[in-house]
This record gives C-alpha cells, structure tokens and sequence, in this order.
C-alpha cells in the first residue's frame, strides 16, 4: 500500500492548475447531483450547472491559490507548520470560500436577497465544516503532495458538496437538518416496501 502512495507522489502534473480545478468542479458538482438524489426529487440539471459554474469559477481556483499561498509561506510539514496552515485555512480560507458560495449561488438563483442563506446559515455552517475540514486539511497538508492538494480537497469536498448543496437547498447548515431528513426518508422508503 506504501508503494503506490510513493508513486502518486512522484507523478508529476503537466498542467497542475487545470487538472486540479477541473477535478474540483466535477466532483463537487457530483456531490451536487447526490444531493438531489438523496432527497428523492427529479434531477435539476439547471442547479448541478449553477453549483458547476461556481465551481469552475471561484471555488476550484481558490483552493488551488489558496493552498499554494499556505504552502509558500509555511513551507514543510512539521507538526508546528502543518497545524498553523490547518488554523489559518480554518480561519480565513473557509469562511471565505463558505461566503463565496452562499452569496455566489444565490446570483445564480437571481434571488432579491443575496446575502439572506448568508445571514441565516453562515455560522451553523461553519461550526458544520469545524467537525470536518481540520481533519482533511491536516492529512492534506502533513500526506498530499502540493501538486494535487486542490484535488484532494476536492475529492473531500464531494461530501462537503453534498451537505452544502442540501443546506443551501433545504436545510439550516446544521448535521442534524440533514440527518432529519435522511431519517424521514428512510422511515418513508421501509414503509412503502412489500411485506413479505
């Protein structure tokens, strides 16, 4: 298992940038796509593009500067380095790219109010991603080599998508509004199956 983690570490990425960001955007738009999925409704193909677009056009570039400024001005994966990017990526990058994406989706709603899912849900939300992302961003940054960090985040950020897109959609930002209605679906899904 140590060998092919060695080996991705030395598979060089001819264009970083555009493998990265496009690997972002796909996967977060996919935890879009589940997201739809998992409350059981028809597929809005017009909101996985809406999610896509902020992708590709903020979110998937600033992870990918994001993480290179952190690399560049802590470099090294000291426990001391990699906890200071952990803390500072916690207290700057996320609220941004969290900002980013309520208020970003909302002008792609056209909504009257684009800083309302702002307001309301910003600090669930980020107290949400507080039980998630420090343990992503400390395995990226002490195991990922920096050349495909963004994917990584990306691939993380598939279940971050998914309960972001949900929260954006229909919940409040909290885990519990989400496992509410997984429950409830749940329950709904063994009540309609046969009895034997």
């Amino acid at each position: 298992m140590a060998g092919w983690w060695r080996a991705l570490q030395r598979v060089p990425l001819r264009y970083p940038w555009p493998t990265n960001v496009l690997l972002y955007t796909g996967l977060f738009s996919a935890g879009d796509a589940l997201q739809q999925r998992l409350q059981g409704g028809p597929a809005d193909w017009r909101q996985t593009r809406r999610v896509a677009t902020l992708a590709v056009t903020f979110h998937g570039n600033f992870n990918y500067a994001w993480l290179r400024l952190l690399e560049r001005a802590m470099p090294g994966r000291a426990p001391r380095v990699v906890l200071t990017k952990v803390l500072c990526d916690q207290l700057l990058g996320g609220p941004i790219a969290l900002s980013a994406f309520y208020v970003g989706m909302s002008i792609l709603q056209e909504q009257d109010d684009i800083f309302l899912d702002l307001k309301q849900k910003f600090w669930n939300t980020y107290k949400t991603g507080l039980m998630y992302w420090p343990f992503v961003q400390l395995t990226n940054f002490s195991l990922v080599p920096v050349h495909w960090r963004t994917a990584y985040t990306g691939l993380c950020g598939f279940l971050w998508a998914t309960f972001l897109c949900f929260s954006q959609q229909t919940g409040d930002g909290t885990l519990k509004s989400a496992f509410i209605l997984l429950r409830a679906k749940a329950a709904g899904a063994v009540e309609k199956s046969p009895e034997k």
